[in-house]
């Protein structure tokens, strides 16, 4: 009997005997064993981090390849138990597919197959390493029906990136108005990714579901420039962001390093949050199935996250200078609260794309709003960075919400930032994190659960 023929029979014989006044608990399904181990799901992530810091670029990318690939891990573990099930019940979800598959069959190999095929679709140009980590875990293993399930889990996510936009060939034109971006010289030459606020989602039903009004409100350049708001946050971070800033203290020069990862060759700040996702996770969820889930809609979430921020950076009538242009070029925003520096230069080096909104805390928020969701907020977890200047540092959170916030407010110490670039991105984010969590679910539940 097929998979919707169960849902459709049980369901049938529920409203039956309901209309004859009976009353009926359906029996749930015992949780049959599965082959795999939350040891599948970090091998896999550690291998999309150490795929991440061979890749490089910008945010946007790799936080799709990390949706990608856990949304296949995820299908697999969660169709391969629910398979061994006599019906399946309301709660089953998926992220790309719901696949059919055999009470036989082998996990931890679907998974491994899944996973890599998923990834080497995202990130091609990792196909080799990829699949040397491939080999050392699963060897020459062969079993068809691990190879039908990931088969048809990797068909679905196929089809559903299929000409999703992340392919585009991007194109920008400069404003070239006070105010408007444009290359801050050395590395950035051309905008990374200008196309990618037009990259199909994965959670949001649109591109512009989780935008923001505008910095401070204003709508044009010259109304911004103008306004004391916007006087304000470049005056802070012309003062804390500064390379050899006297005001910015030794603790937050350590946040703004350490949550930067912006170099080539560390993990991106998409990697970091997975990586603080693992030292959350990894105490404290032991069931595959469930484990997986919450990195699929952790990914999810940073996935859509990039998306909107590129959407407010590049997408509306607004794509601001950042704090080392707006400073350097400050006699030709008309704003007497704002002056020139020619010298000044920022604490950490700037990425190379418009200010507003940060992506750092877009991304941020929209992982604390689903570890909040999994979790609570009240998880107190100490954590590292791949960043090159914060080499062996660690830090300890008390909440999510702490972690986000700092990040955020760290690309202001970096001086690469405005705050309200921050706020706005967390809020972006924030909104995002919703969406990814009801996508799948809510994830609380006892461990072992059934999504």
């Amino acid at each position: 009997m097929t998979r919707s023929l169960r849902r459709w029979y049980t369901l049938l014989l529920a409203a039956t005997l309901a209309s004859a006044g009976v009353v009926v608990a359906l029996p749930q399904p015992a949780l049959a064993a599965t082959t795999a181990n939350a040891g599948t799901v970090f091998y896999w992530n550690d291998t999309l981090l150490e795929a991440f810091r061979r890749q490089g670029g910008g945010p946007g990318p790799l936080a799709r390849a990390a949706a990608i690939m856990n949304g296949a891990l995820f299908d697999v573990l969660n169709s391969a138990q629910w398979g061994r099930q006599s019906y399946v019940g309301g709660g089953y979800r998926g992220a790309f597919t719901l696949a059919e598959t055999y009470s036989a069959v082998d996990d931890n190999l679907a998974a491994g197959i899944a996973a890599r095929d998923a990834l080497i679709d995202a990130l091609p140009l990792q196909r080799d390493y990829i699949e040397q980590r491939y080999t050392q875990r699963h060897g020459t293993a062969v079993q068809a029906e691990a190879t039908s399930l990931a088969a048809a889990v990797v068909a679905a996510e196929r089809q559903n990136r299929a000409n999703d936009g992340a392919n585009a060939t991007p194109s920008y034109t400069l404003d070239n108005v006070p105010g408007s971006w444009r290359p801050t010289g050395g590395a950035c030459a051309t905008p990374v990714d200008p196309h990618w606020g037009l990259v199909k989602p994965f959670v949001m039903t649109s591109t512009t579901q989780s935008r923001q009004p505008l910095p401070g409100g204003y709508t044009t350049y010259p109304t911004l420039l103008a306004s004391s708001r916007y006087a304000d946050v470049v005056n802070e971070v012309k003062s804390l962001g500064k390379s050899n800033s006297t005001t910015r203290t030794a603790d937050q020069t350590q946040a703004a390093f350490y949550w930067a990862n912006d170099a080539n060759g560390t993990y991106k700040p998409p990697g970091q949050l997975l990586a603080h996702t693992r030292v959350v996770a990894e105490p404290r969820i032991t069931n595959p199935i469930t484990l997986s889930r919450l990195f699929a809609q952790v990914s999810f979430a940073m996935a859509d996250a990039a998306i909107a921020a590129w959407d407010h950076k590049y997408f509306t009538s607004i794509d601001l200078w950042r704090p080392v242009t707006a400073i350097q070029l400050a006699d030709t925003d008309g704003n007497a609260a704002t002056v020139q520096d020619p010298s000044w230069q920022p604490l950490g080096a700037t990425p190379c794309f418009p200010a507003w909104v940060s992506g750092h805390a877009t991304l941020a928020a929209a992982w604390a709003g689903v570890m909040r969701t999994a979790f609570g907020d009240s998880i107190t977890y100490t954590a590292g960075t791949d960043d090159p200047n914060a080499a062996g540092v660690t830090r300890t959170f008390t909440s999510f919400t702490q972690a986000a916030t700092e990040d955020a407010r760290s690309r202001v110490y970096l001086g690469v930032h405005y705050q309200f670039d921050a706020d706005d991105g967390m809020a972006s984010g924030t909104s995002v994190a919703s969406l990814a969590t009801a996508k799948m679910g809510v994830l609380k539940c006892i461990d072992p659960c059934i999504p």
